[in-house]
Formats: structure tokens, C-alpha cells, sequence
């Protein structure tokens, strides 16, 4: 069994320390989907949806941004970082909207969860956004799609 890497000696929660790793530069890139019901998502067509409140891609892009710079205030033991770059694109395909997050940083910790909470904001703002067309309305698959430069590396088929 693999020892968590959140809990102490006296198996209490506590942050990791990073002190003695190496700075590298790191890379996560996460997804989140969500799946319009056919009646909304064909009230649409082109790269952005317009609601009356507003363009919502757009809307979610910063939204997704903003909380992937804040991820340390939401998750309790992410350590803060400084993002060197955060980039998300929403594209509709089909009855699906596709937000692909993906984060920088020169840091001695990863990203993976910057880009999680990027996608997952993103992802909710876009429901948000569309609740007063229908309620039926699923956020589904939020992943991590691929991470470098750290202990090890994923990239998901």
C-alpha cells in the first residue's frame, strides 16, 4: 500500500513540503464536458454561445482562469503558485462542450490541480450560464488529460 502523501508520522493532514525539491518547468493540461441537452445545443451554432447574460465562452474562459490562479484558496493543501501561463478553449461539438485547461509554472510542485480547477470552473460558469434554458444539463469527465516535469509523467490515451 503507498503511504499518502498528505498525511504526517502521526497520520494527521498536513501539507507537503517542497523545500528541498528542484525547481522545473511544469505542465498539466485538464478537461472538463458538458453535455447540453440536444434542445439547447442546437439553439446554437458557430464558436460561441450568446445568452443574455452575456458571450458564454468568453464568460468561462476568464472564470476558469481566475480560479485556477486561486486554486490554493479552495484545495487545502496546494501549495500557491505563480502561473507562468494559463490557456483554455471551449469548443461545442455536437451536444457537447469540450473546456480544455491547460497550465504553466517554474515551480517544485505540479499544476495538475490549477488545471483541474480551471476546467471545473469553466465548466460550471458555462451551466450557469445556460440553467434558465434547462436544468437538464451534465458536467461530466473532468480528467487530467497529460502532466510533465515532474516525478513522473502521464499523458491519457
Amino acid at each position: 500500500m503507498s503511504k499518502l502523501t498528505h498525511i504526517d508520522a502521526d497520520n494527521k493532514p498536513t501539507m507537503v513540503d517542497v523545500s528541498d525539491k528542484s525547481r522545473t518547468a511544469r505542465e498539466a493540461h485538464a478537461r472538463s464536458v458538458v453535455r447540453l441537452p440536444d434542445e439547447v445545443a442546437q439553439q446554437f451554432s458557430g464558436e460561441e454561445i450568446t445568452t443574455s447574460k452575456g458571450p458564454v465562452f468568453a464568460t468561462a474562459i476568464i472564470a476558469g482562469v481566475m480560479a485556477a490562479k486561486k486554486t490554493h484558496e479552495l484545495i487545502p493543501f496546494c501549495h500557491p503558485l505563480g502561473l507562468d501561463g494559463c490557456k483554455i478553449d471551449i469548443i461545442l461539438d455536437g451536444s457537447d462542450v469540450v473546456v480544455d485547461c491547460r497550465c504553466r509554472v517554474q515551480h517544485k510542485t505540479g499544476v495538475e490541480m490549477e488545471a483541474l480547477t480551471g476546467a471545473s470552473v469553466a465548466a460550471l460558469t458555462i451551466y450557469d450560464m445556460l440553467k434558465a434554458m434547462s436544468h437538464d444539463i451534465v458536467i461530466s469527465e473532468t480528467k487530467l488529460m497529460a502532466k510533465s516535469g515532474g516525478k513522473r509523467d502521464f499523458q491519457r490515451d
